[in-house]
């Protein structure tokens, strides 16, 4: 986990100061997070964020750890469900490239929605955020941890978040790209931005990783 956070720290650093638009590095079926490889999953490595040893919950309920996400392609962004301005823009940005993305390719590609408030973004309040959006169960993960666990991976993320006095927060615009293995493809920073870089890095990683079962009941 040290070596993780020796590599990882200095990249989140980097990415709070960058201003460019990107730089590299309803609901039926089961929850996306439960994919799995139908071989027993490799040793992560040293770049992979689900190296991480969190338990996060999901919006069933059920504790997850970030290594179930393996064996697809997963778009990342941390939110918080009462944001009123640039939250409601990064789930319409995933949106855009949900929809851009080759059907084949879709199949083989995940959405993790983290949020930044895990006090009033309870389970319950996760799973009416989904239902009010009618995200796909199959395709669409969300998360709540604690807050040290938060702020752990929004800091290997490079996303900057701070809770105003109007219970708000002020964050980091961020999508992340992340390998079937957890480590970083490519960053997405900005709201509104063109997607076309972000599907073909999608596209291109999908096409190497055979399609993930289903396992968790």
């Amino acid at each position: 986990m040290k070596r993780l956070l020796l590599w990882l720290l200095p990249i989140a650093l980097l990415a709070a100061a960058c201003t460019p638009a990107s730089r590299d590095s309803a609901t039926a079926g089961k929850p996306s997070c439960c994919a799995t490889n139908p071989q027993p999953p490799a040793a992560f490595t040293d770049q992979s964020l689900y190296q991480l040893d969190s338990t996060w919950t999901n919006d069933a309920g059920q504790a997850v750890q970030l290594g179930a996400l393996q064996g697809r392609v997963q778009v990342v962004a941390l939110f918080f469900t009462s944001c009123t301005y640039a939250c409601p823009i990064i789930l319409h940005d995933l949106r855009r490239i949900e929809a851009a993305l080759p059907e084949a390719v879709r199949t083989n590609t995940s959405f993790t929605l983290i949020t930044l408030d895990p006090e009033r973004d309870t389970s319950p309040a996760l799973h009416a955020y989904r239902q009010a959006h009618r995200l796909p169960l199959d395709r669409w993960t969300l998360l709540q941890g604690g807050a040290d666990d938060t702020l752990e991976l929004a800091a290997l993320l490079g996303v900057k978040f701070k809770r105003e006095a109007s219970g708000q927060f002020a964050h980091s615009n961020l999508i992340t790209l992340l390998s079937a293995e957890g480590e970083i493809l490519h960053q997405l920073i900005g709201l509104n931005q063109e997607v076309a870089e972000a599907v073909k890095r999608i596209t291109s990683a999908a096409q190497t990783t055979s399609k993930p079962r289903i396992v968790n009941e």
